[in-house]
């Protein structure tokens, strides 16, 4: 079964608020194994409004809509839905009463306004809610084809999709669910992920591959449709277990969990310490290593050294060092990391320099990132160019940080 998703509201078209809705509605009717083709959002228009629903009623057999159906005048998701299906809007005296009863219940005198809200398409039928005012909308579009409305606010829409329209769809789709799992993989670009994996790709139906680049990680999303999730889950395994082996040493989870979460585990489990030396991330590597739960047993702390003067008087970067090879070097790295180790007493420190730009530092070009790791009877450094603008670069930063660690700690490391 094929179904959309309509965000109404010209607030979604300006950025004031992100379609969430659509997000969440997607994932609900995977799980039951209804597949989204599309999504769109329209403005608050009614006929641009009836011509998204003859869209989407022109290929799916379940459109779901969010939005406009409040009491206003920009509320007009009802009237668009009677135009596109050709019907006209017939007054329910329940909703009406139901309507008098929800404000007499608060102490409130309803204006008149709200019994728009008792227009139903004819020939629909209509979902009172517990929460809000706004009913939903259940219109039976012809040919098996059902078109559903409910409100935008997400608590209400959740209401009636999972006490109403969920269980229904799921009764009528019959048992099927849609399952995916994530293989995260960093220090690969896409386009080597995708040559490692090409056949696996083209060759695959059911599960299907595809690949999301960030700033120094690459996803592959296995997904596959099944009877059952224990099926789709079944189908997916093997596949998973093949992109991992073929990945190797750059895939750090197949449980869609952050790299810092994967660092943390490994720290947990190997009993170790770890501390931290910033430039150009600002403090950014340590509030990732402690954004998991648990992260006080295994982090120490980070020095924030972002001049020359505080790398020498707080972590003791000698200054021939600075001088002869610059901040901004393997040299100055190795001792930033060799410096935290020692000022918190970690098992391991790693440390990072660079310059995030947009201007160069010195010799320095913007991107140019160093990072170091120091622990007992090891060290290790390497240097990259990252791309992009301030963020990305410190974000390239962070991420090789991690992975240094994460493959220090894992016996994983790479040859310098």
């Amino acid at each position: 079964m094929r179904a959309e998703v309509i965000g109404v509201g010209t607030e979604i078209l300006l950025g004031q608020i992100a379609n969430s809705n659509a997000q969440w509605i997607s994932d609900r009717l995977a799980r039951i194994g209804i597949d989204v083709l599309h999504h769109q959002a329209v403005g608050d228009n009614e006929e641009r409004i009836a011509d998204a629903f003859r869209l989407a009623l022109s290929r799916a057999e379940v459109v779901v809509a969010t939005g406009g159906l409040g009491p206003t005048q920009d509320d007009i998701t009802r009237q668009a839905i009677a135009r596109a299906l050709g019907v006209p809007l017939v007054r329910h005296p329940e909703i009406e009463g139901f309507l008098r009863e929800k404000f007499a219940g608060i102490g409130r005198r309803m204006p008149e306004s709200n019994l728009i809200q008792a227009d139903v398409p004819e020939g629909a039928r209509y979902i009172l809610p517990d929460r809000g005012t706004a009913p939903g909308l259940a219109c039976p579009a012809g040919e098996g084809r059902m078109l559903y409305a409910v409100p935008g606010v997400p608590a209400e829409m959740r209401e009636m999709m999972d006490g109403t329209i969920l269980p229904e769809l799921e009764l009528v789709a019959g048992p099927a669910a849609i399952a995916s799992r994530i293989v995260r993989c960093t220090g690969i670009a896409e386009s080597a992920v995708a040559e490692l994996l090409d056949d696996l790709f083209h060759g695959s139906t059911n599960p299907t591959l595809a690949y999301l680049a960030s700033s120094g990680e690459v996803k592959v999303r296995i997904t596959a449709k099944g009877a059952s999730r224990a099926e789709a889950d079944a189908l997916i395994e093997p596949l998973a277990a093949e992109v991992a082996r073929r990945l190797g040493d750059h895939v750090f989870t197949t449980a869609d969990e952050e790299l810092e979460q994967a660092v943390g585990r490994l720290l947990r489990a190997t009993g170790r310490t770890v501390a931290c030396a910033e430039s150009l991330t600002g403090g950014g590597l340590a509030t990732r290593l402690t954004a998991a739960p648990g992260a006080s047993d295994y982090f120490l702390g980070s020095a924030v050294c972002y001049t020359a003067e505080a790398k020498a008087a707080v972590l003791g970067v000698r200054r021939e060092t600075i001088e002869e090879h610059g901040p901004v070097s393997e040299a100055c790295a190795r001792e930033m990391a060799a410096g935290a180790r020692r000022l918190f007493g970690a098992d391991v420190a790693v440390a990072l320099t660079g310059v995030a730009g947009p201007d160069p530092h010195g010799d320095a070009p913007p991107g140019q990132v160093w990072l170091a790791l120091e622990a007992e009877g090891a060290g290790h450094a390497r240097g990259f160019r990252a791309p992009g603008d301030r963020d990305q670069v410190r974000r390239w930063a962070e991420q090789a940080a991690l992975d240094l660690l994460r493959r220090h700690l894992d016996g994983k490391l790479l040859p310098e």
